[in-house]
């Protein structure tokens, strides 16, 4: 035979693909703590969109592509009065979610939010809930919203454990692109075999480069990116149960696969099976909407608030002890742009608790950033070391430590304590002490954006696992729609 030919027999799907539609289609979850996980999960992500939405940078974006469209039974977006369709409506879902950075996290290899999937599961599960009630069938019920959030973060999360795309690069949207497809094509009937297909054109479409979350060209796509990925999902799901075919080898074939393309030639790793470990450990950002990687630094620099707040001009250094990951994502000095820059900044989100005793979204906005000079003052002063026991207990599945370390030295040669936080309070080993906490996140995301009966009615029904379980998915959101 010529070698100047390629072989055109199709081959069976690579196992990736395969692994993971029999996940989607067959796993069945059963761990009380991963459905319970994933309600707060499902509540804090929430009222991270919410709390957005008091952001016109954000709100711009959301609404029908063409003004004035309406779309029968469509998909709504909580807090407003959109009713879109799914496609578009888990656009504008995902990009209320991500954009303060203040929604769940998980840290390994690769870095992600899979809360994020939440913007296709939502969007979809109440389109088609809304047409199942008016074809006179029965609608999905929240309990199937949480058992796909589940999935979609094992799927995003596993991948994630051995495989960082960062290195490469590339972007970790891609990962919520995929974890989306292959559950909202089950969410639409799809077979096991259509799961694949979906799942083999999600990884062809390639990946977004990380451009955009470092500097010197850090901006709001950081903020809008996720919700393209899910939104991109829906389409594919969508596109798949109308019959379009796969792409079997996408990953694995020769030249033109995504490992050849993208991956350095290198087939991902793992060393582990699907099942509900991602949910169950999850991150929850619960005390301050910034970049997972500065949560302990920030809450090192709330302590030493009340002793350095008096004696701002005599620091004369300021020693930051961090995990190589931290360093190589969010460690920068000069001058920082917009908003997306400053809270990717882990000296930005030191100085301003030390200053403030508290770190909110509107700390990060053009005017409060030109109103108090001292926060770049303090960034100058700070010298950022690494630990390599906080680099090697960050990638350790026993610990998944995220440390930081502050102490602040004076002008007359004393100093502070030095602070030191190796989990943050959104980490599984201080779950007692978070949840309670973010419950009260959420409520206070709520209050932003409706009366206070309809808050307590919304936040009742999510305290009671039972009775969220077994509310229909459109009956659920009527409860977030504005009218």
């Amino acid at each position: 035979m010529s070698s100047n030919v390629d072989i055109a027999n199709r081959p069976e799907p690579d196992q990736l693909l395969v692994q993971i539609a029999d996940y989607v289609a067959n796993y069945e979850i059963q761990s009380n703590d991963a459905y319970r996980t994933a309600r707060h999960c499902l509540i804090d992500t929430l009222g991270c969109g919410l709390l957005a939405l008091r952001f016109p940078e954000c709100t711009k974006h959301l609404g029908p592509l063409v003004p004035g469209t309406t779309v029968r039974h469509g998909a709504r977006v909580p807090g407003t009065s959109h009713e879109l369709d799914p496609v578009k409506a888990a656009w504008d879902i995902g990009c209320i979610i991500r954009w303060l950075d203040y929604n769940d996290t998980w840290l390994a290899a690769e870095w992600g939010h899979p809360s994020d999937n939440l913007g296709g599961i939502l969007a979809t599960a109440d389109y088609l809930s809304r047409t199942a009630v008016a074809d006179g069938r029965r609608p999905m019920t929240m309990r199937d919203v949480l058992t796909s959030m589940i999935k979609a973060h094992e799927i995003q999360g596993v991948i994630a454990l051995e495989n960082s795309f960062n290195r490469v690069g590339l972007d970790h949207v891609l990962l919520v692109r995929v974890a989306s497809a292959g559950v909202v094509t089950r969410m639409l009937g799809g077979s096991r075999d259509q799961i694949v297909d979906a799942l083999s054109q999600a990884w062809v479409d390639g990946c977004s480069l990380r451009t955009y979350r470092h500097a010197p060209n850090a901006g709001s796509r950081k903020s809008w990116a996720a919700g393209d990925a899910t939104s991109r999902a829906v389409r594919l799901a969508m596109m798949t149960m109308k019959g379009e075919m796969g792409l079997p080898s996408v990953l694995t074939t020769p030249t033109w696969g995504f490992y050849d393309v993208l991956f350095n030639e290198n087939p991902f790793k793992f060393t582990q099976d699907f099942g509900s470990y991602v949910m169950e450990n999850v991150l929850f950002k619960i005390s301050f909407p910034a970049e997972f990687h500065a949560q302990t630094a920030a809450e090192a620099a709330v302590r030493l608030h009340p002793v350095v707040k008096d004696h701002i001009d005599q620091i004369a250094r300021i020693d930051v002890t961090t995990h190589e990951s931290a360093i190589r994502i969010i460690s920068k000095v000069g001058p920082l742009a917009n908003f997306a820059d400053r809270d990717h900044c882990l000296q930005y989100m030191i100085a301003v608790p030390l200053l403030c005793g508290n770190l909110i979204a509107e700390h990060y906005g053009d005017d409060f950033h030109q109103s108090d000079p001292r926060i770049d003052q303090l960034r100058d002063k700070m010298e950022i070391h690494e630990d390599r026991r906080y680099s090697s207990e960050y990638h350790d599945a026993d610990k998944r430590s995220i440390a930081n370390a502050i102490q602040i030295f004076f002008k007359d040669g004393s100093s502070t304590e030095r602070i030191e936080i190796e989990y943050p309070i959104g980490h599984r080993r201080r779950r007692s002490e978070g949840i309670p906490l973010l419950e009260k996140k959420f409520l206070a995301n709520l209050q932003t954006r409706f009366p206070e009966k309809r808050c307590r009615e919304i936040l009742d029904l999510c305290l009671d696992q039972e009775r969220l379980e077994q509310k229909p998915v459109h009956e659920f959101m009527n409860l977030f729609v504005i009218n």
